[in-house]
């Protein structure tokens, strides 16, 4: 299996606890951080502006992804557009369409030709992937996000779709990087370079199996022995 320094594809560490936060930005191996409303609620955010106005404040070199949560699309730019003056190194994450299924692509269109970094988030389909590229065309770096994870859910290979999006990236002028979301497990990462994704986002709940990486199977299969037997003694269960 390619080893973790023979990887093309770039690491972003994604969720919304400030403490995993720091900690990866430690570890060498990470190139950016995303975020979005789901997991700050999950880790217990109550201040969105507080919250990404700290992390911006510690990590000035790495890409930082924030999302929008307006529905209507010119609150949405009015987000967008305070958003983006947190740090130059901010991606403003703009869903592929709001609730009522409008797409973004008007909007996306002119705030990326305004000078706005921006992650296009929650597209997974191809249809989305390529109307969003060409509202990004001409316009500011930004990340267009394929929600492998998701498609994967639903029972259908997300690799031929991430295969196309990272090619047409890369056929377009130059702005536009693919991202695979929505990672699953450690595998995906290998998955996503294999596909030609240049980023893919990871929980740190993931990230703290990269130790795995080459592990002897015998080895592994050994040490779940001994948990599932630890686990038991723990516990005191008789039979």
């Amino acid at each position: 299996m390619t080893q973790l320094k023979d990887l093309r594809v770039k690491i972003f560490a994604d969720g919304a606890d400030i403490a995993g936060m720091r900690d990866m930005y430690k570890t060498g191996y990470i190139s950016g951080f995303t975020t979005n409303p789901t997991l700050m609620k999950n880790a217990g955010v109550k201040d969105y502006e507080s919250f990404a106005r700290e992390i911006a404040s510690e990590i000035k070199e790495f890409p930082l992804s924030f999302e929008v949560f307006a529905d209507d699309f010119s609150d949405m730019a009015r987000q967008a557009k305070k958003i983006g003056k947190w740090g130059k190194n901010i991606y403003v994450k703009i869903p592929v369409t709001n609730t009522q299924a409008k797409s973004s692509e008007e909007l996306i269109r002119e705030l990326s030709l305004e000078g706005l970094k921006l992650n296009i988030t929650a597209i997974l389909t191809l249809d989305q992937v390529k109307r969003s590229i060409d509202a990004l065309a001409d316009g500011a770096s930004a990340y267009v996000s394929l929600f492998a994870g998701r498609i994967a859910d639903t029972g259908v290979d997300p690799c031929p779709i991430m295969i196309e999006t990272a090619k047409i990236c890369k056929e377009k002028p130059g702005n536009v990087e693919s991202l695979w979301a929505s990672t699953r497990e450690l595998y995906n990462i290998f998955q996503a370079d294999s596909c030609g994704a240049d980023i893919i986002t990871v929980t740190n709940d993931i990230l703290k199996k990269l130790p795995l990486i080459g592990k002897d199977l015998a080895e592994l299969s050994l040490d779940t022995v001994k948990m599932f037997r630890d686990d038991a003694l723990k516990l005191g269960y008789v039979l």
